[in-house]
Formats: C-alpha cells, structure tokens, sequence
C-alpha cells in the first residue's frame, strides 16, 4: 500500500525548526519533499553547533525524508527556475523572516497568480500582521511572549524556559495540522489559499490550560511548579543522580488510597482536608512519600505504581531516552547511516498509521539531488547542470 500522503509534493524553503519540522513531520507519512538550499553553505541549520565540514546532528535530525535542491533565488535565473518548478507542487513553505519572499519576487500573491490551487504555508514569529510582526523570534522567544516561561517554575524563583521547543516544533506540528486541512478543502472545494502561523500564537496554544488557573489564583496564573500538593508530584529515588526522580500523579480516592497502602502508610489513606488536601497535610504526604521512594529506583516506583493502577512516570535524560527499551521496541528510536557521519542513531516519528508506517530516510547532503530533481521537474539535461553550478545559480554536492 502507498505511504499515506506519497502523492502530495512540497517545495521546502525552511530554515532552522520551526518551518523544517513541519515538512518532516509529512515527511514522515510519505509526502515527496524537495528543500530549496543556498547553493555552497545550505540553510544556516546545517552549521548549527558542527564544523564546516560536516552537517549537524541539528539539521540531520529536521530534515530526513528530504531531497536536497540547491538553488539562488537572488538572482534573475535562480528565481525563474523555482517559478517553473512551484506549478508541479502542491505545497510551498517558508519560514523566512518577513518580507523576505516578496523581496525576493516570489511571494504567495505571485505563487498564487501562477498557481491558483497552490498551498503556501509561512511560518513568522509573530504573524504578518499587528505591531509585532516585523519582530523576529527564534523558539525562546516565541516561548517568552507566549505566555510557557511565566507559568513553568516557582512563584518565588525567575520565569523558566520549558526544555522542549514548543516555540518551534510545537509551531511545525500546528503548520502541519493546517497544511493537511488545506489540501483536504482542496480536494473537495478545489481551492488553493494560505496557511499562516504565528510562533507566539502557537505556544499560547500550548498554555491554554496553564492559562485556566488565573480564574481561581487571578493573574498572573501560577507558574506550574508551585502548584501542586502531595500525593501528586515529583519525588526523590535512588541512588540521587539529578534525574532520579519520578512523577507519581493521585487523581481521585482509590488511588490515594492504593499509594498510601503500598508505601505502608494506610493512616493517610483519606485526607483531612474539608475539600482536599490542606498544605500542612501536603507536607505531611510528601514526607512519606519521600521516605518510600528515596529507598528505591525510579523504574521500581514506577513498575509499583504500575501493580496497583496509580499513573507514575521516570524522569529520562538524554542518555536514558537513546538507550530505552520501551521506545526501542516501539520503533521510536531509528538508527540511520549518514554518509560523513556514519552510523546514528535519531528520534523518530510519534505518529502510528496501521496501514503506512512513516518512513525514515537520512537528510540529504546539500546539493545531494539538484541534477536529479531538475531533470525530473523541467526536463535540463547534465549539461544544463553543470553549466548552472558553473554559474553559481545551483551547486551539485
């Protein structure tokens, strides 16, 4: 059976996360990309934390089930070779700062005049219009003004920024959400049109629950980190590393009660508290709790939980994630062969489709497949190429 999305087909202008997770995360399902790259330095994420001479695990990681096209889109030729090319895809994305497109003569007004059904999906810190447009923003500061670094932390302590990079990956999966209902319309509507996403608006997305505290606590909300009371919340185990801990979560009465039973403590099995658990009392459970699993490792509390029904979890790091069985087992962890890199092993894709598993191919070298894709797409013979990359208008890897 074809891979979910093999027959939709993407011009990939992305840099960096925010946009390039996007397309990967149809990459995934089988969507046919070509990303368009600088000819001789390739996006900018590609040097990111590397040498020159190699591409980073950063980019290796956003890119895979890519082909690599190197083009110049500032000048005259480079830009008429993309034009010929956008009318045989289905989708353009782009994550460039604002203004960008348009002054490079290949905006979505003039995409869209050569390609009425075409969908063109922009990704910008803060949109393309209000006040804030022109600002741009790199994932931190996506996750600043939206709202994740005021509700992570304690309310005694600084704002924090979240690890996980919810200003740019969590803004890709949205991009994604809405590149897939745009080709749905169009295929039933016939339609082409534009899909927006602003970095701010998508973390305030994510912290709309964070968000419903400010109806009891007033605002500002809480940061998350100083919100919760014992029996729900993160504990100490053995031997004490910096992520030997595990988050044990208490939702209702038969689960305080089946804690409190296997830490040996059944006299707090009920609360005292008229409407739940008072502070003091809080402070109580953690102490036993604390007194339990300090005394064990994070994978036995959890395999405990597990037994008597109670929803825990181990604190991971990197190490830990790379070397897990569970995700081994699940096909989450892919090892890959880079040609300059040799053997890797990447994260890869969450999402489980019964019918076509997702697909994981290496990121392309830069340039890996510009004769290629321009003989597929417009017919240039070797030649052509080469006298292209003699130019400088494209580069061949």
């Amino acid at each position: 059976m074809a891979l979910a999305l093999s027959d939709v087909r993407i011009l990939d202008l992305t840099q960096y996360e925010a946009g390039t997770s996007s397309t990967q995360a149809l990459g995934w399902l089988g969507a046919q990309i070509v990303k368009v790259e600088p000819p001789g330095r390739g996006e900018p994420g590609r040097r990111l934390g590397a040498g020159n001479s190699v591409d980073s695990t950063y980019f290796i990681t956003l890119n895979n089930n890519k082909r690599s096209l190197t083009l110049d889109l500032k000048t005259d030729e480079g830009r008429e070779i993309f034009l010929k090319l956008v009318p045989n895809f289905d989708i353009v994305v782009e994550n460039f700062t604002l203004g960008t497109m348009e002054r490079l003569g290949i905006g979505y007004d003039t995409l869209k005049e050569l390609h009425p059904q075409l969908i063109y999906c922009t990704v910008k810190g803060f949109g393309t219009t209000g006040p804030w447009a022109p600002t741009k923003s790199f994932d931190m500061v996506a996750q600043a003004a939206g709202g994740a670094m005021a509700v992570t932390g304690m309310a005694d302590g600084m704002p924090l920024k979240p690890g996980p990079t919810i200003g740019d990956t969590g803004t890709g999966v949205q991009a994604a959400i809405g590149m897939l209902a745009a080709l749905w319309q169009r295929q039933r509507d016939g339609v082409g049109q534009k899909v927006e996403l602003s970095m701010m608006e998508a973390v305030t997305n994510y912290t709309r629950v964070p968000m419903t505290r400010r109806e009891i606590a007033g605002d500002p909300a809480p940061p998350y980190g100083d919100g919760l009371t014992a029996p729900t919340g993160l504990f100490p185990c053995k031997p004490g590393g910096r992520s030997d801990w595990v988050w044990i979560v208490v939702a209702g009465g038969r689960m305080r009660k089946a804690l409190m039973e296997t830490i040996g403590r059944p006299d707090l099995a009920e609360s005292n508290g008229a409407r739940g658990i008072t502070r003091n009392e809080g402070d109580d459970v953690r102490q036993a709790i604390e007194a339990w699993t300090s005394q064990r490792t994070k994978y036995e509390v959890m395999d405990k939980m597990r037994e008597v029904g109670v929803p825990s979890g181990p604190v991971l790091d990197s190490g830990e994630i790379f070397a897990n069985e569970h995700l081994r087992e699940r096909g989450m962890l892919v090892d890959i062969e880079h040609p300059t890199r040799g053997p890797m092993t990447l994260l890869g894709c969450p999402i489980r489709l019964s019918e076509s598993p997702a697909v994981h191919r290496r990121a392309p070298l830069l340039g890996e497949h510009t004769a290629e894709v321009l003989a597929e797409e417009l017919g240039l013979a070797a030649s052509e190429v080469e006298a292209l990359a003699q130019s400088g208008i494209v580069s061949t890897g």
